[in-house]
């Protein structure tokens, strides 16, 4: 009964995107960090050096970072 009361004062949490979770992660400086796509199949026709940049990871875009951040609140 007691824990009742505690819960009426505390605010609702946010529940975390498990899609956005596992593609994001944030850098220290709060920015949002993203993979490249089209890295999984068809290899065979892009370029070793194309290949090699897709393996880094990006900063994401302005435009998406609110949204980003909408979605991994605690992350």
């Amino acid at each position: 009964m007691g824990n009742k009361k505690q819960e009426e004062n505390t605010m609702p949490k946010i529940k975390t995107n498990s899609g956005a979770k596992k593609r994001f992660k944030l850098s220290k400086n709060g920015k949002p960090i993203r993979g490249h796509a089209y890295k999984s199949h068809i290899l065979n026709k892009k370029s070793t050096k194309r290949k090699r940049n897709l393996r880094k990871h990006v900063v994401a875009d302005a435009t998406n970072v609110k949204q980003i951040k909408r979605l991994i609140p605690y992350k």
